[in-house]
Parts: structure tokens; C-alpha cells; sequence
């Protein structure tokens, strides 16, 4: 497979396609959580509806999301180009139809999961390859090729966990299904996703402030103290060890701490004193989740309170992941589309500003709706209150369905 272009430029047809397919796979997971009200409010979240709506979410929007953007921030960060366009339109394919068979499969056809496991599984190793060709062309290696490398591999080994759970559950082959499942969860939710946006974090939060003049030395304590976590977590699973598993979170809840002190440090230098509203959204969730982080390291340790996870487990995903990938998403789509459709006309008749392209005061109102949203489930959640859910949810459900159509809006101009 021969790379298709020259310059580092990614056909804009291929990061799309990945973030179109996400949009919809965000807004069918916020609709199935909705009539699952019953289940969340129960604490009772290994249900089939909730499955198929956490992968949607997880693997649907968030993976395809981070996928679609991979292919068109490496380049830029890496300066190198994406090993083959062809290939990354076939992985998408793969994914897509793997991604939207197992959700599915999930629902309503058990005996469908494996297919859809194994559908989902190529198409995501096919993506790691992709990467590891295109990172390979580096010349120069740095703390983010650190970062996103320690990611991928993180994502690696989720993917081979899912697919022994999803062979575990069609064939009854009697491997440890509870390490097997915090692993693949562990990994999937806190090493492939965090350790990502750390990583672009550090790429575009100067970008999107003007920040110059700061130091990176303190992104290497963020990485170890993190992987570090992740081990010892990981470790605990295996051995069913509470002393274990209470140092992993504490050191996986330095790393984050250490991460948002030196995001805190970065945008001391920055000379864009007014920071756009959705940036400012993407910097909350960093609070927010250091927040639950911290919540997590203390829950540690009272293990007879350990189902409180499943709730910590969907506010990390939403509050922290989610707000991140949105806030960030709603700024970089409309760089995409602007520089696609209108950088070559510059000069040579009137062209819209990115400013025109993005609408961020209905991003105000947006981002309101999932803030209000996720704090109402998590309180209907304590008071078991199903009214309160749906109240809450429908909010969210709500303020999906518009974010995803302000997204529309800007490929329309």
C-alpha cells in the first residue's frame, strides 16, 4: 500500500467520514440511556440496553472521534503524512460496520456479539497499523509521540481484552471474566482515552491560548505517575489485592493531578486573554475530572462501597471524556472545513473568518445542557429517583441532538 499524497495534508474525506459516523453514534447511545432509566437509577449497569449504549458511546463516538482526528492531527504533529488514505478509508469501513454490529448484537442478538467483536477488533488493529507506519516516519521523537505511543498500546491490549471477553461469553471458555472485564475497562476508559487527550492537550491547548514560552518537563512525571497507576491497578485485578489497587489510584490520581497543575502552567503564558467558550469547556473537564479521580482514590478505600464505580465510571466517560473530545471537536471541525473549503481563496475574493464558521454562542446553551444533564443523572442516581432521570437525561439527549447539528451546520457553509 503506497501512501497516497506528498504533503502532510490528510484528505479531509477521511477524518470526516469517522466524525459523521460519530455523531450519530453519539446521539442513538444519549437515546437509548434514556429509555434505561430504570437500570441506572438501580445501579444495575451490566444490562444489555446499557452495553450497547456504552460501546455506541465509547467505541461509536469517542474511538471514532479520537480515530478521525488522529488522521488529521498526527500529521500536523508528527510532520509527517498518513501512511495510506486508501487503507484509512477501509479501516473505516471495517470499524463501522463492527462498531454498529456489535452495539446492535449487544441489544438484541447475543449470538451476534462475537461477530461484531471480531469485526471491531480488525478495524481498530487495522487503525494501529495505520499509526504505527505513519509514526514510524517521525524523524524527530518527542514527549507527545511518548504520550499518544503509550495510548495506542494502551487501546491495543483493551481491544485483545474485549475479544476474549466477547469469546469468554460466547463459548463459556472459564477465563477470568472480572479481570478480563476491569482490565479492558481500566484500560479502554483511563489509559487509550486520558493518556490521548493528554497528549493533544499539550498540542492544542497552546494553540487555542497563544501560550508560548513554557516548559514540558513536567509532561514526563504526568506520563510516568500515570503508567505507573495503570500497572499496579492492573496487577491488583489479577491478584484480587485491595492494598494494590488502592496505590494504583492513588498514583494514577497524581499523574492526573500533575497533568492539570501543568495545564494550569501553560495557560499562565498565554496571550489570548479571552479564551473561546467550547476551549473553555474542554479546560472544565479537566477539573472535573481530577475531581473524580480524586473521588476514586478515596473510594478505594472503603471496598464494601465498590458498585459506587459504575456511576464514577460514566461520570469519568461523560464529564471528563466526553466534555473533552466535545469542546475540543466544536473548534477543530470548523478549522478543517474552513481551511478545506476557503485557504486557497484567500487573496482572490471574500472569504468567511473561522470566527463566521462557528457559532459559539449557541455553544453556551449546548454545553449548559450536558453539564446540567450529567449532574441531574448522577443526583437521580443518589436519590433513585426515576422522574429526576428522565428530566435529566432528556436534557442531555437535547443538547446531543443540537451540538451534533451545529457540527452539520458548519460542513454546510
Amino acid at each position: 500500500m503506497i501512501p497516497t499524497q506528498f504533503g502532510t495534508e490528510t484528505n479531509i474525506k477521511l477524518p470526516l467520514s469517522f466524525i459523521l459516523y460519530a455523531l450519530f453514534a453519539f446521539i442513538s447511545s444519549q437515546l437509548i440511556i434514556l429509555f434505561s432509566g430504570q437500570f441506572v437509577i438501580n445501579g444495575i449497569f451490566r444490562t444489555p440496553s446499557l452495553w450497547s449504549a456504552a460501546h455506541l458511546l465509547v467505541l461509536g463516538w469517542a474511538l471514532m472521534i479520537a480515530m478521525g482526528s488522529m488522521y488529521q492531527l498526527v500529521p500536523v504533529a508528527f510532520l509527517t503524512r498518513i501512511w495510506s488514505e486508501r487503507f484509512g478509508f477501509l479501516q473505516f469501513a471495517v470499524s463501522s460496520v463492527g462498531i454498529t454490529l456489535l452495539s446492535i448484537a449487544l441489544y438484541v442478538f447475543p449470538s451476534l456479539i462475537l461477530y461484531g467483536a471480531v469485526l471491531s477488533v480488525i478495524g481498530i488493529l487495522m487503525f494501529l497499523f495505520q499509526m504505527f507506519m505513519t509514526m514510524k516516519q517521525q524523524v524527530s521523537k518527542n514527549i507527545l509521540t511518548a504520550f499518544v505511543g503509550s495510548a495506542l498500546f494502551c487501546l491495543l491490549l483493551t481491544i485483545l481484552l474485549g475479544l476474549l471477553l466477547a469469546l469468554n461469553m460466547s463459548t463459556s471458555a472459564g477465563l477470568n471474566h472480572m479481570f478480563l472485564l476491569k482490565s479492558h475497562i481500566l484500560l479502554g476508559v483511563t489509559g487509550w482515552f486520558t493518556l490521548l487527550i493528554f497528549g493533544f492537550s499539550y498540542k492544542m491547548v497552546p494553540m487555542f491560548s497563544l501560550a508560548h514560552g513554557f516548559s514540558m518537563s513536567i509532561s514526563k512525571w504526568v506520563l510516568t505517575f500515570y503508567l505507573t497507576g495503570l500497572v499496579i491497578s492492573i496487577i491488583s485485578f489479577n491478584n484480587e489485592s485491595y492494598s494494590l489497587f488502592q496505590i494504583g489510584m492513588l498514583a494514577s490520581t497524581l499523574g492526573f493531578a500533575t497533568f492539570s497543575f501543568h495545564i494550569y502552567k501553560i495557560l499562565k503564558t498565554r496571550l489570548k486573554k479571552k479564551l473561546d467558550k467550547p476551549f473553555i469547556f474542554s479546560i472544565l473537564a479537566i477539573g472535573i475530572g481530577l475531581v473524580i479521580h480524586i473521588s476514586a482514590a478515596v473510594l478505594s478505600l472503603f471496598p464494601e462501597h465498590y458498585s459506587v464505580y459504575g456511576i464514577l465510571i460514566y461520570l469519568y466517560i461523560y464529564m471528563w471524556i466526553i466534555f473533552s473530545i466535545s469542546g475540543y471537536l466544536y473548534k477543530i471541525v470548523p478549522f478543517l472545513w474552513w481551511t478545506h473549503r476557503y485557504s486557497k481563496l484567500i487573496g482572490k475574493t471574500n472569504v468567511p473568518t473561522l470566527k463566521d464558521m462557528m457559532n459559539e454562542k449557541a455553544s453556551v446553551p449546548i454545553f449548559a445542557g450536558f453539564m446540567i444533564g450529567s449532574i441531574g443523572i448522577l443526583l437521580s442516581y443518589l436519590l433513585s429517583n426515576q422522574i429526576v432521570f428522565f428530566l435529566s437525561q432528556g436534557i442531555q439527549s437535547v443538547a446531543t441532538i443540537f451540538y451534533c447539528y451545529r457540527i452539520f451546520v458548519v460542513l454546510r457553509k
